[in-house]
């Protein structure tokens, strides 16, 4: 089976009322923990890519092994550009085999963001591929992207019309409370995802698919994990998973993970080397690492997702 599109996963799942998980990788064991979880709960799959893991693991690496991974278990797997901040990186992603990209525009004024993205749109949707856009800012830090809380601020919903419209984008990022990076909220803080404004836009955007970053829980027992040997994350709070499972059943249509993989495998890791200090073969290691992530992403895809037994 070839790398495939989102259109028909999007479609499927606004009408089904579920997400796709669109996840992280930058290399050979989180994408095995990721795809060998997807196919034992028959789901199917966004593998999304980073300007940072394309710089880490190289490009042609990374294809290489999504594509041994497709071969592997069957599964219909897109491949997504995460954050593309300009037009170069978009097109090198799509010339690369990308299946889908998104285009991240929203430093930018209103009508800037809109002709960088309708740049985009114009040379994906020329060669096959599909194009996220994104309207509103996420607060928090992961890779190259970070935004200050004072610098947040939600969708507008009265814009989302017209930058789809112009744009012609397939699917649309929104900021309705998520947060990028594992530090998103602190304790005593309560998360709360704006589904007011997600009403309003899915009443302007009607079956259009809408997409959420930032949408880690960071689950305790990785942080704990990773405190209890030898770490030092501060507490935090993410978001959620039932506000999560609500936002699938409405217009979300993809939501992205990483924080939580990260968090998996390395509390994994430091727990094994507590455990074997006199150890150095990176397959023992990385080997729970792995599991950690397959489990992690088998309970988002069944509790979070509601995308088992969707393929």
């Amino acid at each position: 089976m070839p790398i495939v599109t989102t259109k028909e996963m999007f479609q499927k799942a606004y009408e089904g009322g579920y997400a796709i998980g669109a996840f992280n990788v930058n290399n050979m064991e989180i994408i095995q923990g990721i795809t060998e979880a997807a196919a034992e709960v028959k789901s199917p799959l966004i593998l999304q890519v980073s300007a940072g893991a394309r710089k880490y693991a190289k490009h042609v690496y990374l294809m290489k092994l999504i594509e041994a991974a497709i071969e592997d278990t069957g599964l219909p797997i897109a491949v997504h550009l995460d954050h593309g901040d300009d037009f170069e990186i978009c097109k090198s992603c799509i010339d690369g085999g990308f299946s889908s990209v998104m285009i991240d525009g929203s430093k930018h004024s209103f009508e800037d963001n809109i002709k960088l993205t309708k740049q985009v749109v114009d040379y994906a949707h020329a060669r096959g591929v599909v194009v996220e856009g994104e309207l509103g800012k996420l607060a928090g830090i992961e890779d190259d992207v970070n935004v200050s809380a004072e610098d947040a601020s939600y969708t507008d919903p009265a814009q989302v019309e017209e930058f789809v419209t112009r744009t012609g984008v397939d699917s649309l990022a929104i900021a309705i409370g998520t947060s990028h990076g594992a530090y998103k909220f602190k304790p005593g803080q309560k998360p709360q995802l704006r589904f007011d404004i997600l009403e309003k836009i899915q009443q302007r955007l009607p079956n259009f698919p809408i997409v959420l970053h930032g949408a880690s829980s960071v689950i305790p027992e990785f942080v704990e994990m990773i405190n209890n040997n030898g770490g030092k994350m501060p507490d935090a709070i993410g978001i959620p998973e039932d506000m999560l499972r609500q936002a699938a059943k409405m217009a979300v249509c993809k939501i992205n993970i990483d924080s939580d993989l990260r968090l998996a495998m390395t509390g994994s890791i430091r727990k094994y080397f507590a455990e074997h200090p006199d150890h150095f073969d990176p397959r023992q290691y990385l080997s729970p690492a792995r599991a950690a992530i397959k489990e992690l992403v088998k309970k988002k895809i069944i509790n979070v997702l509601g995308c088992d037994n969707k393929i």
